[in-house]
């Protein structure tokens, strides 16, 4: 099944991992944490200590054991941005 996204067409039957995230910015370093370490840390980021720079949701076509990544990964602003678009994939599943 085809997923079309803002970056192209996505083959969804060839994935081998779909996961959101947050990329968060702590001390000049990036990094990109699971929606749930970001909701047990929310205290980090009330004081300001870690940074959302946006939310990704990846679409990982990498083949199990091989080293290069075949990622396309998809940026949204928001939380509920990502949530929603997170809905539209998983209706195609259901499909």
């Amino acid at each position: 099944m085809i997923y079309k996204s803002k970056e192209g067409d996505l083959d969804l039957d060839k994935i081998t991992r779909l996961y959101p995230a947050v990329v968060v910015e702590m001390q000049g370093e990036m990094a990109e944490m699971s929606l749930e370490w970001m909701d047990m840390n929310a205290e980090a980021q009330n004081s300001g200590k870690v940074n959302i720079v946006h939310y990704v949701l990846v679409f990982d076509f990498t083949p199990l054991n091989e080293d290069v990544k075949d990622r396309t990964t998809l940026v949204f602003k928001t939380k509920d941005e990502l949530v929603s678009e997170m809905q539209v994939v998983g209706s195609l599943f259901d499909a």
